[in-house]
């Protein structure tokens, strides 16, 4: 899958035109796959370019002004899941001003039809778009006559009798119903990144040393204390404990990811690991000192493998 991020021109692979859908695809959920499943259709009947249309950073992060919403997905992982699913290419432009106060004419003739060269574009029922998202399917579906793409419309997706999105995924987690998110998604919830150094605490002072993976910025949908499995480190994936959060007791400010493999002393600095919560133990607290810290670790880890151990 083609990785564009700024371009003037398509490279020839897409050059003939595609199919398309535009949205934040932010968790691959359900509804996403389906949708996704519909331009892998369309595209190879008309043979055409299997094209998914975004923005990085995403358009409603850009608006919150400081308080994003919480992300389910890195860009990385997004990709990933974009590749997996068979697209041909992800086009995703940063979101700024200059594409903010495009209206919804101007949205489909430069970017749409000029520069994608978009022959269908698949949109659920709810899809906007253009300044203060003013367009809509009827504008878009008129716009397609004019500049000479056609347009579908996807029904929506639903769960247990209720419809699926992002938004329903962030609350399932921040809920801590992890069982739901996992029918919204398809697949259970996990969170991803690259293992850096940390302060080195866990290991020296409370004997349970841990990956360390930075949220760089991002929110995270999930706070506190969970029973996990780790992939990326065996074939299998490992058993153990981690944490989200701002590390209160260690004088921590930065929101972080750290989990704890049962049983494993290896080097895994500069990996890629995906943590997939299973539970949830508590929520993050601060304690007077190291000892009560580990002594409450103790615990966690004992409850954490029992929890593993049944599930």
């Amino acid at each position: 899958m083609l990785l564009l991020r700024r371009i003037s021109r398509l490279p020839a692979s897409i050059d003939k035109g595609c199919a398309v859908t535009i949205g934040g695809f932010d968790g691959m959920h359900v509804g996403h796959r389906e949708l996704l499943s519909r331009v892998l259709k369309a595209a190879r009947e008309r043979h055409l370019a299997a094209v998914v249309f975004s923005f990085e950073p995403p358009a409603k992060e850009f608006m919150a002004q400081g308080s994003p919403p919480p992300r389910l997905m890195t860009l990385r992982e997004k990709c990933a899941a974009l590749n997996a699913a068979g697209m041909d290419a992800f086009y995703c432009p940063p979101f700024n001003d200059a594409i903010r106060t495009l209206s919804p004419d101007e949205f489909m003739q430069k970017l749409l039809a000029g520069l994608l060269k978009a022959r269908h574009v698949i949109q659920g029922p709810d899809f906007r778009f253009g300044h203060k998202r003013s367009g809509g399917m009827d504008e878009l579906a008129a716009g397609g006559r004019r500049l000479g793409f056609s347009v579908e419309q996807a029904p929506p997706v639903s769960v247990d009798g209720e419809r699926v999105s992002s938004t329903g995924v962030r609350q399932a987690l921040a809920a801590s119903d992890l069982a739901k998110a996992a029918r919204l998604l398809g697949r259970r919830y996990f969170m991803g990144g690259r293992v850096i150094h940390g302060l080195k605490i866990g290991a020296a002072k409370l004997g349970y040393p841990t990956a360390n993976i930075p949220l760089k910025g991002r929110v995270s949908p999930l706070d506190g204390i969970f029973a996990v499995r780790v992939h990326g480190v065996e074939d299998e994936p490992l058993a153990g404990v981690a944490s989200i959060g701002c590390r209160p007791t260690v004088g921590g400010k930065d929101k972080i990811l750290e989990a704890h493999i049962f049983n494993f002393s290896g080097d895994l600095y500069g990996r890629f690991l995906d943590i997939e919560p299973v539970a949830k133990l508590r929520d993050e607290a601060h304690f007077g000192n190291l000892d009560e810290l580990r002594e409450q670790m103790d615990r966690d880890a004992h409850q954490a493998r029992a929890l593993l151990r049944a599930a």
